[in-house]
């Protein structure tokens, strides 16, 4: 039976993510856990986030998740990051002052701001909270079936602007454009997310769980 590790570091939506992992495939066990050996042995790993930055950052290395990572990504087995767990992946966040993050992207975190507007000027919200529309920037296995323009579910006031634009796999725009999806080798990570985006995001886990780790 194959395996996926949602990796508990109690910062993550652990039941809606492990949820939507077995309604799009019941035969996949699903471990949430924070156990090393069993996130080693899983086939798939599933890094989670919400929440601030440093308390984040503090619990992933306080609890051993950055070696865990680090480890699984080295593997070769396909590995998803999803919202603030693809926060923690990049160099640095301004959040909570500024933020040292794990660095396997090149990039930052940023602030969309106290005055974000949109192109006619009315002013937007921050946290961006709700649906957007991902335009995929390339044809990756996890974007199968899934439209370029289809809608996706946010909640977060940072977002990501990567260094490498090669390495960007879906852009958004909120006030300003930034990057919602990207990838190298066996990574994927998102802002959005899937599993509460409905038919759209269920598509992407489904696809996760069928991927190979390879582009």
């Amino acid at each position: 039976m194959a395996t996926v590790a949602v990796i508990d570091y109690g910062m993550g939506n652990l039941h809606s993510v492990a949820k939507a992992l077995e309604h799009v495939s019941p035969e996949t066990e699903v471990w949430v856990t924070n156990d090393p050996a069993k996130v080693a042995a899983a086939d798939r790993v599933l890094l989670p986030g919400v929440g601030a930055i440093r308390d984040c950052m503090a619990e992933i290395v306080n609890q051993g998740v950055d070696k865990e990572v680090r480890d699984a990504i080295a593997s070769g087995k396909p590995f998803l990051g999803i919202c603030v767990g693809m926060q923690a992946l990049m160099e640095r966040s301004e959040e909570n002052g500024g933020v040292d993050c794990l660095g396997h992207f090149g990039g930052e975190v940023k602030y969309f701001g106290d005055d974000l507007r949109d192109e006619q000027g009315e002013r937007l919200k921050v946290p961006h909270m709700g649906w957007n529309r991902v335009e995929q920037s390339i044809d990756h296995p996890l974007w199968k079936d899934i439209d370029s323009g289809e809608r996706f579910y946010f909640v977060h006031s940072y977002y990501v602007q990567a260094k490498e634009r090669a390495q960007v796999a879906g852009t958004c725009e909120y006030g300003v454009p930034f990057d919602v999806a990207l990838y190298r080798d066996n990574v994927f990570l998102t802002q959005f997310h899937p599993e509460k985006s409905h038919t759209a995001g269920l598509q992407l886990l489904k696809n996760f769980l069928d991927w190979n780790g390879k582009v």
